[in-house]
């Protein structure tokens, strides 16, 4: 897969509960090739790169799923600024829990059809992982309706 082919699988498989930029798929690639876990393909049309996993790739991989996963980062923009609700204005307030409401009931929409999706096609792990962001648009849409100012 070229770059751009792995972002958009990631983006479907992790996307609804793992973030990640192109920049950071572009940047790793080359790094996984000097490491000898990927090699390069022909390239491709526009001179796209294709990219394969090898053996010492899937070992890694095997490696790093067998270690203990570490402690979450939990980082909400919107979260954060109401940390810091006394220094807006009431509407600047009422138009960032508007957003994060909208927000986060598309995603919760989308998780949820997500989830779906992927059970049906038979990825019981899979389905479970995006379980997870169904459960946090869902308690992130609750924290909304409760949130100082609301």
């Amino acid at each position: 897969m070229t770059g751009g082919q792995l972002m958009s699988s990631a983006e479907r498989r992790l996307g609804p509960f793992w973030s990640m930029t192109r920049s950071q798929v572009y940047r790793e690639l080359p790094a996984l090739a000097d490491a000898g876990y990927v090699r390069l393909g022909k390239p491709g049309p526009r001179s796209s790169q294709p990219y394969a996993i090898t053996a010492s790739g899937k070992r890694a991989f095997g490696r790093w799923l067998a270690e203990p996963p570490g402690r979450d980062a939990v980082r909400n923009p919107h979260a954060l600024r109401v940390a810091f609700g006394e220094q807006h204005a009431a509407t600047q307030l009422k138009d960032l829990y508007s957003g994060a409401t909208e927000y986060h009931t598309q995603a919760l929409a989308s998780a949820r059809e997500q989830a779906k999706e992927v059970k049906k096609g038979g990825d019981n792990y899979g389905s479970a992982a995006l379980e997870f962001a169904v459960a946090y648009h869902r308690a992130a849409l609750s924290w909304l309706k409760t949130a100082p100012g609301a």
